[in-house]
């Protein structure tokens, strides 16, 4: 769907990231993600049972077969989901989650949340459809600004995930929107430190 432009109540829905490595069983999560789930980094260690928890009950057969799927066959699949936040107010979800590949090996999963409880109304499959583009769309972004962090300070990936997420949680931006800066600058400064405003982009 190139050039597509995603519906205007989808660009007002909340969106979380979360990564997961094999290799250290931890869920990482965005600032934007604790909030969907009603609290705040440092609160709360995520993991899956701390979300199964807050998951309806109807869904959480659901959500572990999914669970199961992805990561053992990867995606792109995704899965509308209700949970109840900290706070007991009903919040409907959509899923989207695919493997974290290095080279051609899974070593984890990724997810995008999309919170679509203001956006109810609008044609589910619709926003279904977008989400999925627009999540890849921004994968691909946060991957090529974790490559340059990885080149620029030898950290591993996990740990440019960390920084980038650090500095969205520093400026109250999204990662998204840090990832495409750090990538914008790179391409059109060739990545020269020097010429940053921030050691990072």
């Amino acid at each position: 769907m190139p050039g597509h432009i995603p519906h205007e109540d989808f660009l007002d829905c909340p969106t979380g990231l979360v990564e997961y490595y094999f290799s250290d069983g931890i869920f990482r999560w965005s600032d934007s993600l604790y909030r969907m789930y009603g609290y705040e980094r440092g609160e709360v260690v995520p993991s899956m049972d701390m979300a199964m928890a807050h998951i309806e009950p109807d869904d959480r057969p659901r959500v572990h077969a999914y669970w199961e799927r992805v990561s053992s066959a990867g995606g792109p699949s995704s899965i509308y989901v209700s949970i109840r936040d900290r706070k007991n107010r009903q919040h409907k979800l959509l899923y989207s989650a695919d493997y974290i590949l290095e080279g051609d090996t899974a070593v984890g999963v990724w997810g995008v949340v999309v919170d679509l409880t203001q956006s109810i109304h609008t044609d589910r499959h619709q926003l279904a459809t977008e989400a999925v583009v627009a999540s890849a769309r921004n994968r691909a972004v946060i991957e090529q600004a974790k490559g340059i962090l990885m080149g620029r300070t030898r950290v591993t990936a996990e740990q440019a995930f960390e920084l980038i997420s650090q500095l969205s949680q520093d400026t109250n931006r999204k990662v998204y929107a840090i990832a495409q800066e750090i990538v914008e600058r790179a391409t059109a400064q060739g990545g020269d430190p020097k010429d940053q405003d921030h050691p990072l982009l």
